[in-house]
């Protein structure tokens, strides 16, 4: 067992079973043996690797994209540039390469990042250092400017609550101790207002999820962008609404039992995209397919320019990046996008429309 996983069955021997919220936020944020506290989780190396480190077609088009927004909101200045869950910086820097051209862009951004990791800020530094970035712990510090915002693959590392249906009634999954060993079991049965009002007809043996973080993170997105413009992109995986048990851990590439090594490896779940509409009570577009969007932004037309300079294995690696990026079979269908904006401005250009 890792140095943290005896630390949470000292935790739990003392004061009993804890959530599964709590048990991912001790996994992901502890601040010396939390996955995100020690280590650089990205790439090869690491334990996975997302959508700006496979190419840097991604951060250009979407680049374009925010750019575009800020144009049609008249291009005010200064404006915060903010990216939740910045990992490496390549993201970012993807952005601002695609906007150097765009008038007054770089010149009006203050450019933010909000990140707890100390290794992860240092990374960010080292890329990002010619744009004198500066970071934030959470939305609520970033600055009272206009906000164009871009979140990939950072709202289903937020740590979650689960619930079961039985035939008494729901109740919340623990995570507590058996024979020494960190194991799943249940609450009593809970009040009916404990659930979330959308799942309270679901029959029994359903599973549900509740992510509280993100809820407030939204809200507080929603509030700044009502209040001074902006805009916000959110990529990751999960549904409209998603129901079921998506808790999953991956460490070295491969998926892991989530109780198996606390701390060392990815904790994930998949998003509510309804969750994140109804926290924002913004404008927002439809949920739309990543390959879609990346297409409508001319990802392809990217692709070819870029193809113009490579040849033999550095061109074979460029057209799989594309692949894996855009299609149905790889991420192009498994990734979402949303889109959000300040009420009385223009939607952001190759979402799709608004669900009915």
């Amino acid at each position: 067992m890792t140095a943290l996983g005896d630390i949470l069955k000292a935790r739990i021997t003392a004061t009993g079973p804890i959530t599964l919220a709590d048990y991912m936020a001790a996994c992901l944020q502890h601040p010396q043996f939390g996955y995100y506290a020690s280590r650089d989780p990205f790439g090869a190396a690491g334990d996975f690797t997302t959508a700006p480190e496979i190419s840097q077609m991604f951060g250009e088009v979407l680049g374009l994209c925010l750019a575009q927004c800020w144009l049609d909101q008249g291009s005010p200045a200064p404006f915060a540039l903010a990216e939740l869950g910045p990992g490496r910086g390549t993201l970012m820097a993807d952005i601002l390469r695609a906007t150097k051209t765009v008038p007054g862009f770089h010149n009006g951004a203050q450019v933010v990042l909000v990140e707890t990791s100390p290794t992860l800020r240092a990374a960010q530094s080292q890329r990002l250092a010619e744009f004198a970035p500066v970071w934030a712990n959470t939305v609520e510090d970033l600055p009272d400017l206009p906000l164009f915002l871009i979140a990939n693959e950072f709202f289903d590392a937020l740590p979650i609550d689960q619930f079961q249906r039985s035939a008494a009634g729901w109740h919340q999954r623990l995570v507590g101790l058996v024979d020494g060993t960190l194991q799943f079991g249940r609450s009593p049965a809970l009040p009916e207002s404990a659930i979330d009002p959308r799942f309270a007809e679901d029959p029994p043996g359903s599973v549900v999820e509740a992510n509280p973080a993100l809820a407030t993170i939204a809200a507080t997105i929603g509030q700044r962008i009502a209040a001074r413009g902006g805009v916000a992109l959110v990529i990751d995986y999960g549904g409209w609404r998603s129901k079921g048990d998506t808790l999953q851990a991956v460490r070295r590439h491969q998926p892991d039992p989530p109780l198996a090594h606390p701390g060392e490896a990815d904790l994930t779940a998949h998003v509510d995209f309804e969750a994140l509409v109804l926290a924002t009570g913004l404008p927002h577009s439809g949920l739309t397919d990543q390959g879609a969007l990346l297409n409508r932004l001319g990802i392809a037309h990217r692709a070819e320019r870029l193809a113009a300079n490579l040849a033999g294995d550095r061109l074979e690696t460029h057209r799989a990046a594309l692949h894996r990026l855009t299609d149905p079979r790889e991420m192009g269908s498994l990734f979402k996008a949303i889109a959000f904006h300040a009420p009385g401005t223009p939607a952001p250009p190759g979402f799709d429309p608004p669900h009915a």
